[in-house]
């Protein structure tokens, strides 16, 4: 159930976690995420939920942030330890490892749904995920070949959504997030995260996508049953310290959301 809150914003009643991956890179935009989340999404918000390595770092900005902290080793029966992802050129362990680590959002928190963000997107416009009974989706035109590749690999079927699902942040459903973790066992006899690490093409650098994988599974289940709106996210090499209140207030008028990717940590340096 949605109730406008002021002309053009609704809120819902829908209860939700949020789930946000890190590691010690993003201690600079991570409080930014935080606060934009808690003014930004308009759902009540149960458990706030960082998940990330055993660093006093980021225990205390957990402590600051008032989040709760999750030992990202705790989540899964495996680690990055347990990932191989990479060549001579590149090293992509650490991106694998929190897209699995999303995925096993469901074991963490009491509601019904989860929100993963990414640590270095910063919402500038008011969200809401559910609305009318149905999920809403934040999608763009872009994507990697390759995640459709593996999506393919892993259900038996080609993707069916006429749009991406790869935008940074998406809320999940648990129970069906776990029917489709299941459906992955179920269909290649090993466990889910198994299945991705064989399934995917670990020689390609951007072999699989978790937002792709489960809005697809979803949008295949029950088109009806989701709603898709434009992303508008806008990509900024600029420094976060360079969001003022004024500068955020301008982007919000043509964009929902801000990115500050670093992206040459993946480039292994000779």
């Amino acid at each position: 159930m949605s109730v406008p809150i002021q002309a053009g914003i609704r809120r819902s009643s829908t209860p939700i976690d949020v789930v946000i991956p890190a590691i010690e890179k993003d201690l600079v935009t991570l409080p930014h995420v935080i606060d934009a989340v808690r003014s930004q999404v308009k759902h009540p918000i149960g458990s706030f939920m960082i998940v990330a390595p055993n660093r006093p770092r980021m225990r205390n900005l957990c402590a600051r942030k008032r989040c709760r902290f999750v030992d990202e080793n705790t989540v899964l029966p495996i680690t990055k330890r347990n990932i191989r992802y990479g060549s001579k050129k590149w090293e992509r362990s650490g991106w694998l490892f929190q897209q699995l680590l999303k995925m096993g959002g469901d074991k963490l928190g009491r509601s019904g749904y989860f929100l993963a963000i990414d640590a270095d997107t910063v919402l500038v416009r008011p969200h809401v995920f559910r609305s009318g009974g149905k999920t809403l989706f934040y999608c763009r035109h872009w994507s990697q070949p390759e995640y459709f590749r593996t999506y393919r690999k892993l259900m038996g079927r080609k993707a069916s959504a006429p749009v991406s699902f790869v935008t940074h942040y998406m809320l999940f459903d648990k129970a069906k997030l776990r029917r489709m973790k299941q459906v992955i066992a179920a269909k290649h006899g090993m466990s889910w995260y198994g299945a991705i690490l064989k399934k995917m093409d670990r020689t390609k650098p951007f072999a699989f996508s978790e937002f792709e994988t489960y809005g697809n599974f979803l949008y295949s289940r029950n088109p009806g049953g989701v709603a898709l709106r434009k992303a508008l996210n806008k990509s900024l090499s600029t420094s976060i310290s360079r969001l003022t209140p004024q500068r955020r207030k301008a982007l919000a008028r043509k964009y929902r959301s801000v990115s500050f990717h670093k992206r040459k940590g993946y480039s292994k340096k000779n």
